[in-house]
């Protein structure tokens, strides 16, 4: 009936993978153009325009940082380290130089530039956690 089968055969399993292949690119979907679902609430800003000079050998950092009760972060400054931070979990006690203390609990933060410096003390019963961004060189 057919005098080359065993081509036949191939020629067949090629075809129909080739043809699935194309069915399976052609009818993926295209990725999206546009967001849809997402929300964003700007927590903490600092304008880096005069914080730091370069950003040559710096880098950008994202950090979760957990204050025990009763610790404390010393004082120390943030020239040229200007920092964000988001707060999850219990408070702290913010001691920032030339200003009133302030306490900030969970959904608070702080923004930090060159002419920030400040201790923190935890002061509660819990762990203090929170997310922290700046911009530091090693």
């Amino acid at each position: 009936m057919f005098k080359h089968p065993k081509r036949i055969a191939i020629l067949a399993a090629i075809s129909l993978s080739s043809a699935f292949g194309l069915g399976y690119v052609w009818g993926q979907a295209a990725p999206p153009t546009e967001t849809k679902g997402q929300s964003a609430v700007e927590l903490q800003k600092i304008d880096l325009s005069s914080e730091i000079d370069s950003t040559q050998g710096r880098f950008l950092r994202l950090r979760k940082i957990t204050l025990q009760p009763g610790g404390v972060l010393g004082i120390h400054t943030h020239k040229d380290r200007p920092a964000v931070s988001y707060f999850l979990q219990g408070e702290l006690t913010y001691h920032q130089e030339g200003k009133g203390d302030t306490v900030i609990g969970a959904e608070g933060g702080f923004a930090e530039g060159k002419a920030t410096t400040h201790w923190v003390e935890n002061r509660s019963k819990v762990p203090a956690i929170w997310i922290a961004a700046d911009i530091f060189k090693p």
